[in-house]
């Protein structure tokens, strides 16, 4: 992605299992896929594609796994989910935003984790869930 003085700008994902096209905002005001699954204040992007990964991976829901080219419709902050108290300096480039994210294209292939580090990474979250340890909203 390119900016209009042709300067580069990041291109960010959204990992999910909703089915979208161009053109759609992704929003907040829908259930958490995590924790208690209680109405998300914010809506999650990341300039990673393996965060992206893990979004769609653990996302609630039947459907496909998809990742989402969006871009931000307005104000981005750092995910206090995933920096400083777990990963200084932000490494997984996670961000959230009050304001939708339009989808701008799908990643069409991608390569998800292995069922043996997925496994580890639900456990993981069981864990923390038994400890009553919640995302931050």
């Amino acid at each position: 992605m390119t900016t209009t003085d042709g300067t580069a700008t990041r291109q960010f994902y959204h990992g999910t299992r909703a089915e979208l096209k161009p053109g759609d905002l992704i929003g907040a005001g829908y259930s958490s896929n995590y924790g208690a699954r209680k109405e998300a204040s914010w809506v999650y992007l990341t300039a990673t594609l393996d965060a992206a990964i893990w979004g769609a991976e653990l996302a609630a829901g039947e459907g496909r796994e998809r990742i989402y080219i969006v871009e931000p419709t307005g104000e981005i902050v750092d995910d206090p989910n995933l920096t400083d108290k777990r990963f200084p300096g932000n490494p997984t480039q996670s961000y959230r935003s009050r304001d939708p994210l339009r989808v701008t294209g799908e990643v069409a292939e991608w390569q998800g984790h292995s069922p043996e580090r997925l496994k580890e990474m639900k456990d993981h979250l069981e864990r923390l869930k038994a400890q009553g340890v919640e995302a931050i909203d």
